[in-house]
């Protein structure tokens, strides 16, 4: 099952079944035939659930820098006009999700470059209608952007709307209380403007970027140099002149998808 989270602050459900397969180059099938979205309404987060356990729960983050925290198991009930998820306050969206449990770190990241990290039982489990608590505080002008959650022997890879971006390790980020300002992930300078992706790497991964004019680019994640946190790192991408960097994800090692995924 696919739980489909909306900038509205609703949750959907959706069987992987039920998503087309098609070519790169195919504009797929629009998601209103899918769910029924309203006016307005679209998907920010998907999150892949097999079961339902009672001792994991859905953490949640906004671009206002707010976490929550729900039990999974409130999400077992599919109803076909879907949920409530989070209560959202106006000019807010929902940035990320994740399943965690009580040994979990989470980190959030923001487009001024910094990232705070906290242990995931910072935050207390909540009903599914209620707002959540501060997890990060943001200067005026700057929103979450990404939420991570650290894993040993990871790397964290952070791209910047010009197309720049490094490799840091993920012990270079020491755990602290939530509801900071953070640290610095990477340098937003003028070369690199602001952060706009930040995903966790292992060796043997592999990178997908996209530009705001469809350009994707895909390369492997250990080309991409290891440097210190307060640092700007290289260019992962060359664009063009007015193109920006909006989307990175990670694509795993072949050896970790099974035969027929």
């Amino acid at each position: 099952t696919i739980l489909c989270f909306t900038n509205t602050g609703k949750v959907y459900w959706l069987k992987v079944y039920q998503i087309p397969v098609a070519g790169r180059n195919s504009r797929g099938r629009p998601v209103i035939n899918l769910l029924p979205l309203d006016d307005g309404e679209r998907i920010n987060s998907i999150l892949p659930v097999e079961e339902y356990r009672d001792d994991q729960f859905v953490i949640m983050a906004t671009a206002n820098g707010t976490v929550k925290k729900t039990a999974l198991s409130q999400y077992s009930n599919p109803r076909k006009v879907g949920l409530r998820a989070v209560d959202l306050v106006d000019g807010d969206h929902l940035v990320g999700t994740a399943v965690v449990d009580d040994s979990n770190d989470v980190m959030l990241f923001s487009s001024e470059g910094k990232a705070v990290r906290f242990a995931g039982t910072d935050v207390r489990a909540m009903g599914r209608v209620s707002k959540g608590v501060r997890g990060m505080r943001l200067s005026a002008e700057h929103r979450v952007i990404s939420m991570v959650i650290p894993e040993a022997n990871g790397y964290l890879l952070t791209v910047c709307d010009n197309g720049y971006g490094k490799r840091t390790s993920t012990v270079e980020f020491p755990t602290k209380g939530r509801g900071g300002k953070g640290m610095i992930a990477i340098q937003a300078s003028d070369r690199n403007g602001p952060l706009v992706g930040a995903t966790q790497l292992f060796d043997g991964d592999e990178i997908m970027l996209i530009s705001d004019q469809g350009t994707m680019v895909r390369t492997r994640g250990d080309e991409v140099s290891v440097v210190g946190r307060n640092t700007q790192g290289v260019r992962i991408i060359r664009l063009k002149e007015n193109e920006n960097l909006v989307s990175l994800a990670r694509i795993v090692e072949p050896d970790e998808i099974e035969e027929g995924e």
